[in-house]
């Protein structure tokens, strides 16, 4: 018997399951809908942090990424549907520059309203994946392999799955 290697701490799921994604965006939803109505400066410090531990790690050092993986996925009785990771990562790494520069907005400069209009940039972002499993950000992956931005090898299933497609 051969043992199964370990996953490495510093990676990011390839393939993800599209379900867990709408789910963790569903959790990027209402935290930010309770930071702008409680004003909970701590939201915004969670929020960002989750970005960046999930940029870095997929769900292995994001609460959020850690509650639904291991608590509400296994409920479900939904079957997975994988969808390839680096488009995924790439929205996560957007959501980690919109909610880094509201945490430094609001935080640092007292510029509640540039940190707000961030928030509602994000909130609009995770809502389209979250309610209708629209990503955004993977559109936007999309657009740079399509214009060569990001190499064709970065993500082969998803330039054999585009070409495919149209």
């Amino acid at each position: 018997m051969t043992a199964t290697p370990e996953p490495r701490v510093f990676s990011f799921p390839h393939p993800v399951d599209e379900v867990s994604a709408r789910l963790v965006a569903t959790g990027v939803v209402a935290q930010v809908v309770l930071y702008l109505v409680t004003g909970w400066d701590v939201l915004l410090v969670i929020l960002a942090y989750g970005f960046v531990a999930r940029v870095l790690t997929g769900p292995t050092l994001s609460p959020l990424g850690r509650f639904v993986t291991e608590v509400v996925r296994p409920r479900l009785s939904v079957e997975p549907r994988e969808v390839p990771g680096p488009p995924k990562r790439f929205a996560q790494a957007v959501g980690a520059v919109l909610a880094t520069a509201a945490t430094i907005a609001a935080l640092g400069f007292g510029a509640s309203g540039l940190a707000t209009g961030l928030l509602v940039a994000l909130v609009a972002a995770a809502s389209l994946e979250a309610f209708i499993g629209f990503c955004l950000g993977c559109w936007m992956f999309r657009l740079l392999m399509r214009t060569g931005v990001v190499p064709a090898s970065t993500c082969e299933a998803c330039d054999d799955l585009w070409s495919r497609t149209g």
